[in-house]
C-alpha cells in the first residue's frame, strides 16, 4: 500500500498547495561548459536559438546534443513545474512539478531544429508517460518546451510525423510528449552539468524506440 501511494505521487503531477515553496535565490552552478568551454548563462552570439528537451534523466540526453555540429552549448536543469529555484533531492520527491530538460543554443545556420529533434525523437520513448524505462516519476516525463511560435509548430508537425511513423512500425502507443511554450528554466547543480563527460562511466538509461524520424 505505502509503495503504491509513493508511485502514485511520484507520477502525478503536484498542484499549488502541495507544491514544495523552493526559494528566490538561483542554485550555485557552473558559469562554462565542461567540454567546450562556452558561457552557459550566456552572453551569446547573435543568432543562436533556444530550446529545452526531456528525455527522462538529463545526464545522457545532454550528451547526445553537445556532440552536435552547430549546437553552441548545452545545460542542465528543471524546467515545466512549480516550485522556483528547486534542488534536485527536490524535483524527485515529485512535489516540484518540473521535469529534468536540457537546454540547447544552437545556430541554425548550422543545425536546423529538425536535426535537433530527429534527435529527440528517435533516442528515448516518447510514448511512456511520467517515466522513461525505469526511471520513474513526473521528472522523467518527454518535454519540448519551444522559445518560439515558429519553433512550436514545427515542434508539434513533427510530432505529428513521429507518430504516423510508430504507428507503420507497428507501435500503437501515442506520443505522450508534453509540448508548450518554454515556461521558466532552472539551471541545475554544477555536478550535474555535463556529468558524463565528468563521469564518462555513469548511468545512462535512455532507450529508444527503434524507429527513425520521418526525414531523417
Amino acid at each position: 500500500m505505502f509503495l503504491s501511494s509513493l508511485f502514485e505521487k511520484k507520477t502525478k503531477m503536484p498542484d499549488a498547495a502541495q507544491a514544495l515553496p523552493g526559494r528566490d535565490e538561483p542554485l550555485p552552478t557552473a558559469t562554462h561548459h565542461f567540454v567546450n568551454g562556452m558561457p552557459l548563462k550566456g552572453p551569446w552570439p547573435d543568432g543562436m536559438e533556444v530550446v529545452y528537451f526531456g528525455m527522462g534523466c538529463f545526464w545522457g540526453a545532454e550528451r547526445l546534443f553537445w556532440k552536435l555540429d552547430g549546437v553552441y552549448v548545452t545545460a542542465v536543469g528543471y524546467a515545466g513545474g512549480l516550485t522556483p529555484n528547486p534542488t534536485y533531492q527536490e524535483t524527485t520527491t515529485g512535489l516540484t512539478g518540473h521535469a529534468e530538460v536540457v537546454m540547447v543554443v544552437f545556430d541554425p545556420q548550422k543545425i536546423s531544429l529538425q536535426k535537433l529533434l530527429e534527435t529527440f525523437w528517435e533516442e528515448h520513448d516518447p510514448t511512456q508517460g511520467m517515466r522513461q524505462d525505469n526511471d520513474v516519476g513526473t521528472t522523467y516525463r518527454s518535454t519540448i518546451y519551444a522559445t518560439s511560435d515558429e519553433q512550436l509548430a514545427a515542434v508539434q508537425a513533427s510530432r505529428d510525423a513521429y507518430q504516423a511513423a510508430l504507428k507503420g512500425a507497428g507501435i500503437a502507443a501515442p506520443i505522450t510528449t508534453e509540448i508548450a511554450p518554454a515556461p521558466q528554466f532552472f539551471y541545475a547543480e554544477d555536478y550535474h552539468q555535463q556529468y558524463l563527460a565528468k563521469n564518462p562511466g555513469g548511468y545512462c538509461g535512455l532507450q529508444g524506440t527503434g524507429v527513425s524520424c520521418a526525414g531523417s
